[in-house]
């Protein structure tokens, strides 16, 4: 089954901000503590974030690396299928968020 992730958040009466994305539900691995069968998401949905939008000093350590972990996956499926200036937007586009990078944040 496929459902969309839809994040957002909105000032009332002045604007909104919302990521969509599609995701998979599919079987998660068994956990040997689990009572049943757990269901698990996968992001379908392959394309990066823009780096100036993101406010890194706001980030959790976690969330920086799921992004981080995103962006990669997005850079090893989508770098093949696209020609070699799109190549090289994607691989600035993907390069890991830092600590370095919230310090760059206005």
């Amino acid at each position: 089954m496929t459902m969309t992730n839809e994040p957002g958040y909105y000032r009332e009466g002045e604007y909104g901000i919302r990521i969509e994305n599609m995701m998979l539900v599919k079987a998660a691995k068994d956990h040997a503590d689990a009572e049943s069968k757990l269901l698990a998401f996968e992001t379908l949905t392959l394309v990066p974030y823009a780096r100036n939008l993101i406010d890194c000093s706001l980030l959790q350590a976690d969330e920086m690396v799921w992004i981080n972990a995103y962006h990669a996956r997005v850079w090893e499926k989508i770098s093949p299928l696209v020609d070699a200036e799109t190549r090289e937007w994607l691989k600035d586009a993907t390069q890991p968020l830092s600590i370095q990078d919230a310090a760059k944040t206005p």
